[in-house]
């Protein structure tokens, strides 16, 4: 089975939504056999590579809110985050163009270690602080996933996976994609938004029994004893 997961790592709902996803996924009894794939998403594709300010500013100019209620909306969303274990730092995230970021986890796809450095990346910018769009600090954080970071830089100085993060995004025009996170399951079910772990592992069941549906086997004893309708007392 085939989960892909359009998100961006600056996304707030998508961290929670990945740590929903990994729930679902633990109790899912056939976990073993799905393969997960990060796509790319980007919320603010204008965005420069660093922005100044505070994000509580930039915020609350892009909603055209009050910074009061800009704030209200990180604390809600810290709340939020706190129910998933996850420990929100938006008075210290430093945001930027995320365009970089996406390059490097088809990288990392390729080397195996995508959903290590998504982690990464994603911890980094929503808790710690870091610069997502300065090139040295996502070389670093990459690394600390388990890239080569000689080799992370070079892709970052050039154009590599830029094509991949272009398809990414098209695949998820076409899918009609207008928000993140969202889920599509073997290219027949999609879901949008950070749902709730019991209805992701409810999905994921129904895309399994959908491809292993059950098959009576014609074995033994036709008039072997079973009960039907009205054929036992009760």
């Amino acid at each position: 089975m085939k989960v892909e997961i359009w998100s961006d790592v600056v996304c707030p709902w998508c961290y929670i939504g990945k740590r929903r996803f990994e729930a679902a996924l633990a109790r899912f009894a056939h976990r073993d056999e799905v393969e997960v794939t990060w796509r790319a998403f980007e919320l603010d594709p204008a965005a420069p590579r660093g922005r100044e300010g505070e994000l509580a500013d930039h915020l609350a100019t892009k909603y055209g809110v009050s910074r009061e209620q800009a704030q209200a909306m990180h604390d809600s969303m810290t709340e939020r985050a706190a129910a998933e274990g996850l420990i929100f730092r938006f008075d210290r995230a430093r945001s930027g163009n995320t365009f970089d970021a996406h390059r490097l986890l088809h990288l990392a796809a390729d080397r195996g270690v995508q959903g290590a450095v998504k982690e990464r990346l994603m911890s980094g910018y929503l808790i710690d602080g870091e610069a997502i769009g300065d090139p040295e600090a996502l070389a670093r954080l990459a690394a600390e996933a388990g890239l080569d970071p000689d080799e992370a830089r070079a892709v970052l100085a050039g154009d590599g996976f830029a094509a991949e993060v272009r398809a990414d995004e098209a695949q998820a025009q076409a899918f009609g994609v207008t928000g993140v996170p969202f889920f599509v399951v073997d290219r027949r079910y999609g879901v949008a938004g950070a749902q709730p772990a019991e209805v992701l592992l409810e999905v994921l069941g129904k895309a399994w029994a959908d491809e292993h549906p059950l098959s009576l086997v014609a074995v033994g004893d036709e008039a072997a004893g079973a009960c039907d309708d009205g054929s036992c007392a009760v």
